[in-house]
């Protein structure tokens, strides 16, 4: 007779994500020739995050109208203790809709995952506060 040893989702543990955020600041874009915004992951804690994905989109509605973007993926090998990494450009198109951000990492051999997001609208200069790590201002996705 063969048993077997399976887990069922229940008995897995994921830990609390803490001191790790996903946050929008504005700062300077050759390209436009003007501040845009930049989505960045923070590394606030004093642990090495490894094999980061961060897969990312944005939804909801514009003028009555259901819209989506694609989706994108970014990975990153490391991410240091105290130090930040730049995800992606916010186009202002996309600042009013819900921009989602889910991230998965490990962390001393233990998997993290959380869903970030910048509710639509929530991207503007009168909603900034001070930023760990970057030391600037800018705000920080639920």
């Amino acid at each position: 007779m063969v048993t077997f040893n399976l887990k069922m989702k229940k008995d897995i543990i994921i830990p609390k994500v803490t001191n790790v955020h996903i946050v929008a600041f504005q700062e300077w874009n050759d390209d436009f020739m003007e501040n845009s915004w930049y989505a960045y992951l923070i590394n606030d804690t004093d642990d090495l995050l490894e094999m980061a994905m961060v897969v990312s989109r944005a939804f909801g509605l514009i003028n009555g109208e259901e819209r989506k973007t694609g989706t994108f993926r970014h990975a990153f090998a490391k991410v240091e203790p105290r130090t930040a990494v730049k995800v992606e450009l916010l186009e202002n198109n996309v600042l009013q809709l819900n921009n989602e951000f889910m991230l998965s990492y490990f962390s001393n051999g233990q998997l993290f995952d959380k869903t970030f997001v910048f509710k639509n609208n929530s991207i503007n200069k009168k909603a900034t506060e001070n930023l760990p790590v970057i030391n600037k201002k800018g705000l920080f996705a639920s």
